[in-house]
């Protein structure tokens, strides 16, 4: 029961792990996602097919039920699916379930190994439980807008949403763990995932240095605020990422910029206290990094990058999408896979999975279904729906 992003990431993880996943839409509506759009998935002529390219992203390995769980006889529906269920995610507002009988806690009595998902903004406790969640309000209050962006520039997101995904990582993990601990004992439970909880937890380093120090922390642009020089960096025709993280990496560095240019007499650097330990590099910031683009402009992207993964040290150059999914690396890892979707003529491409695992691969079996296109096979199947109940719940609607 979930749609748009968090929640249809959580259950497109577990569908990919293996899972037989029942997405339930909204009669004649559907998932939201499915009209965000334009771009189509295109069809051979290049014209667009009903199919956003947004849904497709997150609703492989999943088959589309239709379901009006407001009314009572949608409910009833519901409740013969979980027999047969070990697990129902939801990612709507907190309590908007339990409106029609169907929270944590309307169920569990009668499905103690039930493992029972939420995906809100604030989880189900707290003064900000009853709030809708979104990944731009969540970058806000969490904090990344202040730390991403130029210095002087204005707050910035991230141009992925990503604590729709991290949300619906952390959601599948959770599902994991609860399954694991039911399977042993029988006992279900309500995983509760707060899309704030979550962000909170990714701040990571930032969040240890504040709470360490009392100090806010700035926005750098495109540094590291604990180590120097890890950055956008200047070359001669263009720039690229340069990822010094210790003090051996930052020698063979200095060995590299001294055959970039030798005028400027890099290997001194090894000799001055300001330059010559992780610590000092980051506490003399602004010095380190003018030193470090003089030397970098002196010599083009392509032969820095040549250079540098000579000496080991991590580099890149910045690439646009087209350029990722061209790279050699991205294609030979099956990053991109394609499925057949209905009333499109020509297999999708999609992002595949991330997962690869030496026993158990993932496999794609059901590519973005449309709306409703397995109802009647779902509810024959997992809810003992006959032909006239079948037509009786379509004309009320239900279906």
């Amino acid at each position: 029961m979930t749609r748009v992003l968090a929640g249809p990431c959580c259950t497109q993880i577990l569908g990919d792990l293996g899972a037989e996943i029942l997405k339930v839409e909204r009669p004649g509506v559907g998932d939201d996602t499915r009209n965000f759009a334009p771009p189509f998935l295109p069809q051979a002529s290049g014209e667009p097919s009903e199919m956003s390219a947004y849904f497709a992203a997150q609703n492989r390995n999943k088959a589309s039920m239709t379901l009006n769980y407001t009314k009572p006889e949608g409910q009833d529906i519901v409740k013969r699916l979980l027999k047969s269920s070990h697990v129902l995610v939801e990612n709507f507002k907190t309590g908007t379930l339990s409106k029609y009988g169907l929270g944590y806690e309307d169920l569990k009595e009668d499905f103690p190994g039930l493992v029972y998902c939420s995906i809100t903004g604030f989880g189900q406790t707290g003064p900000y439980s009853a709030r809708p969640g979104y990944d731009a309000l969540i970058q806000a209050m969490g904090g990344y807008m202040s730390l991403t962006g130029d210095v002087e520039g204005e707050p910035m997101k991230v141009g992925v949403p990503v604590h729709d995904l991290f949300a619906g990582l952390h959601g599948a993990v959770g599902i994991l763990g609860a399954l694991h601990h039911s399977t042993a004992t029988g006992v279900g439970q309500h995983v509760d995932i707060g899309m704030l909880d979550v962000s909170t937890a990714m701040l990571a380093n930032q969040a240890s240095n504040y709470l360490a120090t009392g100090e806010v922390p700035k926005r750098l642009g495109n540094q590291h605020p604990n180590i120097v020089p890890y950055q956008v960096m200047p070359a001669s025709d263009g720039f690229f990422i340069l990822a010094v993280g210790n003090d051996p990496t930052f020698e063979r560095f200095v060995e590299v910029a001294r055959r970039a240019a030798p005028e400027a007499g890099a290997e001194k650097l090894l000799q001055d206290e300001r330059f010559n330990t992780a610590a000092s590099r980051t506490a003399n910031r602004k010095m380190v990094t003018d030193t470090c683009n003089a030397m970098t402009k002196q010599q083009s992207v392509d032969w820095w990058l040549r250079e540098l993964e000579g000496a080991s040290i991590g580099c890149s150059k910045i690439q646009n999408l087209e350029e990722v999914f061209k790279d050699p690396h991205v294609i030979s890892r099956e990053m991109v896979i394609e499925m057949p979707v209905e009333g499109v003529d020509k297999p999708a491409k999609i992002v595949g999975s991330p997962y690869k695992f030496s026993e158990t691969a993932v496999s794609y079996r059901r590519p973005p279904p449309l709306l409703g296109q397995h109802t009647e096979e779902l509810l024959t199947t997992f809810a003992g729906v006959k032909a006239e109940e079948m037509e009786d719940l379509r004309k009320k609607g239900i279906v």
